[in-house]
């Protein structure tokens, strides 16, 4: 069938002062280093219409993005179900989430959002034509696993790989890359979608807004193509125990503004050679497909309630800023689900001619995106994480048996252990259903 395509992109950045989100700690935006933007592509076989929707922050709660998708649905017609809105996981963006017992919900950030969102996908959707598309797939290694095992079973997120009583490295690393590019009956550029795996984090500390290397690589696409505005989407893969930091070669660590052009260069530079090699077709076919988990949710036992309260009740100066927080969080955890410990979660599948999206609204452990992969009808599948929402870390068993950070209960590593896999399967059976 015929394509129609369109793309917009808008500056969605926070303001001066602002707190910042992605540590245990608060931390205040001095400057705007470089500008979070939403890239939305809207695409239509003339049947079936998708929403695409790329924000430079670290995540959405389920219930706002269920809002914004519900206003984007009254506004372009585009049903919610199929619309997506991936975020790239940036830890130098506004506070989303309100995860910090002293930093709250930058609610009117949100309410801005919202808006903004809703009228970049009016304009993109109203903006549609002819066009064509191309895909395809690659190789470029930019995450590397940040879980550290230990001699005496433990597990930490980081760790000196130096030390005597280091064991190994908890898990896996993905280098696939894959990407979309649209063009119009001119082959002018409309949109490039690109996909892969690596936490947005290399300046992370900082207090500054950014959106770290996924922002960097749309800079030099953009010059590369010398296109301004040309809207740039990146979905963020199965990256939950990945970071940018290679930990088996820790004296090689550079600075994190650094780190983030060379990983923005490695992105950049891989999309334009997959997109070279890449033919355009102007008929295809677009399918999505929905599946719905109902998700357990691990309740903390007596004892870590018990001692989660005195370390919170005894304060962070006494506690420490990051024991603080965390015991904080699994109070939290047991007084918001202890009288029912369920969560509904969507996985979604979609198909874009031979090219599919599997999605879930996870910080996903990467073997998940993997085995995905393996089990996938198509040979570019594209992982897409933190989709529509985000119920924090979703580890592998490795992960829950190992504990420490993102791996123990706390509330965002609340889903049951089984979580991950339940949620591979699922997009099995989806992306396999979008095939037949």
């Amino acid at each position: 069938m015929p394509i129609f395509a369109s793309a917009g992109t808008k500056k969605i950045n926070c303001r001066i002062g602002d707190s910042i989100m992605g540590q245990l700690y608060i931390r205040k935006c001095k400057y705007i280093m470089d500008d979070l933007e939403a890239n939305c592509v809207f695409l239509s076989d003339g049947d079936n219409k998708i929403i695409i929707i790329g924000c430079d922050l670290a995540t959405l709660l389920p219930a706002f993005a269920e809002k914004v998708r519900k206003h984007i649905e009254k506004s372009t017609g585009v049903p919610s179900e199929n619309i997506y809105i991936f975020c790239t996981h940036t830890h130098t963006g506004p506070n989303t989430a309100g995860l910090l017992p002293d930093d709250p919900i930058n609610k009117e950030y949100l309410e801005e959002l919202e808006m903004h969102l809703a009228d970049l996908a009016g304009k993109t959707v109203s903006s549609a034509r002819e066009a064509k598309i191309a895909y395809g797939k690659g190789k470029a290694l930019i995450g590397y696993n940040r879980r550290v095992c230990w001699m005496d079973g433990s597990h930490t997120m980081y760790g000196n790989t130096k030390r005597p009583d280091f064991a190994g490295i908890e898990g896996s690393e993905d280098p696939t890359h894959c990407v979309i590019s649209i063009v119009d009956k001119d082959n002018k550029y409309i949109a490039i979608i690109h996909n892969n795996a690596c936490h947005s984090t290399c300046v992370e500390s900082e207090n500054l807004a950014s959106a770290d290397y996924p922002g960097e690589a749309r800079r030099i696409i953009r010059h590369i193509l010398d296109i301004e505005n040309l809207p740039v989407v990146y979905i963020q893969g199965a990256s939950g125990d990945l970071s940018p930091w290679d930990l088996m070669n820790p004296d090689k660590r550079v600075p994190g503004v650094q780190r983030m052009r060379e990983i923005g260069a490695t992105l950049a530079s891989e999309t334009m050679n997959i997109i070279a090699k890449s033919d355009y077709i102007s008929d295809t076919i677009i399918k999505t497909a929905t599946e719905t988990i109902s998700m357990k949710v691990r309740i903390p036992d007596e004892k870590e309630i018990e001692n989660a309260r005195k370390i919170f009740e005894d304060g962070e100066q006494k506690s420490g800023r990051g024991n603080y927080v965390l015991q904080w969080s699994i109070l939290e955890l047991y007084n918001d689900y202890k009288d029912n410990p369920f969560e509904e979660v969507s996985v979604n599948a979609i198909r874009i001619g031979d090219c599919c999206i599997a999605t879930n609204p996870y910080e996903y452990y990467c073997q998940f995106g993997i085995d995905i992969r393996r089990r996938s009808p198509s040979k570019i599948t594209m992982i897409g994480q933190l989709a529509n929402g985000w119920y924090g870390y979703c580890p592998t068993i490795y992960g829950v048996m190992g504990g420490g950070y993102s791996g123990m209960t706390i509330y965002w590593t609340r889903h049951e252990p089984l979580a991950g896999y339940k949620v591979a399967d699922a997009s099995a059976r989806l992306l396999h259903k979008l095939w037949h």
